[in-house]
């Protein structure tokens, strides 16, 4: 197990807790990203493209660790 974990925090170049930040920072964003989606679902004409827009922020987040425009 910790062979894995190891790996894993040395393939994304983080810390145990700097890793762990990062996780919760991206759940956040797609708690929030799920709220606004159901209310769109009930009330389409708001959040008309909060979750699109936001995908390929959520892309360039997970694959290169940028958080600074976002």
């Amino acid at each position: 197990m910790k062979l894995i974990l190891k790996k894993h925090l040395e393939e994304q170049n983080e810390t145990y807790f700097g890793h762990m930040f990062n996780a919760l920072r991206i759940s956040s964003f797609l708690f929030v990203l799920s709220i606004k989606c159901f209310i769109h679902s009930f009330v389409p004409f708001l959040f008309t493209d909060a979750v699109s827009s936001k995908l390929d922020c959520l892309n360039d987040i997970v694959r290169r660790n940028k958080w600074n425009s976002y």
